[in-house]
C-alpha cells in the first residue's frame, strides 16, 4: 500500500523529502527514456557533448560532470555501442582523443530531451510557476555550494556524495 504523505515525524526532514522526491522522479525519468535506450546519466553525457564549445575528451566530460574516469569509460562505451557517440582524434589537435555525437545520437538527444522536459514539467505540475522556479533555483544554489566544497585544489572530485551522484540527475544506469 502506497502512503500519500510522510509520517508526521518525518514530514519536515529535508533528507527524507528529497530522497522520496528523487525516487519518484527517477522512476518517471527511467520510464520516459527507456524508448531511447538511455538512462539519465547517458542523456546527461550526451547533453554535455552537444553543448561543448570544442570537441570534448572523455576526461573533460568526466571532469565537467564530476564523474570518475572509470565510470565515464563505461558510459561512453555504452553510448558508442548504441551508435550515439564515437571516439576519434581531434580535428584541431591530433594528440587528443575526443567524443562526438553521431547523427543518430543528435536525433536521439533531441527526442530524449523532449521526454526529459515533459517529465520535469509534469513532476513540478503540483507547484505554481513561481514555486517551481524557486525550487529549481534553490537546488541550483545548493548544488553549486556543494560542488565548490567538494573539489580539491587540483580540481579533481573528492570522494563522497558528489562523485556518486554527479552526472546522474535521476540515477545511474542499472
Amino acid at each position: 500500500m502506497k502512503d500519500e504523505c510522510p509520517p508526521d515525524v518525518l514530514s519536515r526532514r529535508l533528507g527524507y523529502l528529497l530522497k522520496h522526491a528523487y525516487v519518484a522522479m527517477a522512476a518517471e525519468m527511467d520510464a520516459a527514456l527507456a524508448p531511447f535506450r538511455l538512462c539519465p546519466r547517458e542523456l546527461g553525457v550526451m547533453a554535455v557533448i552537444a553543448a561543448a564549445c570544442e570537441q570534448p575528451s572523455q576526461l573533460e566530460i568526466a571532469a565537467r560532470l564530476g564523474v570518475d574516469r572509470t565510470t565515464m569509460v563505461g558510459v561512453i562505451d555504452s553510448l558508442e555501442s548504441k551508435g550515439y557517440v564515437e571516439r576519434h582524434r581531434s580535428d584541431r589537435d591530433r594528440r587528443r582523443n575526443v567524443v562526438t555525437l553521431t547523427a543518430a545520437g543528435q536525433l536521439c538527444l533531441g527526442e530524449a530531451e523532449v521526454a526529459r522536459e515533459r517529465v520535469e514539467r509534469d513532476f513540478l505540475a503540483p507547484l505554481d510557476e513561481t514555486s517551481a522556479t524557486a525550487l529549481t533555483e534553490a537546488l541550483v544554489t545548493l548544488h553549486r555550494a556543494r560542488a565548490d566544497t567538494d573539489l580539491s585544489d587540483s580540481g579533481r572530485v573528492v570522494a563522497g556524495h558528489r562523485a556518486a551522484t554527479a552526472g546522474a540527475p535521476y540515477g545511474g544506469c542499472a
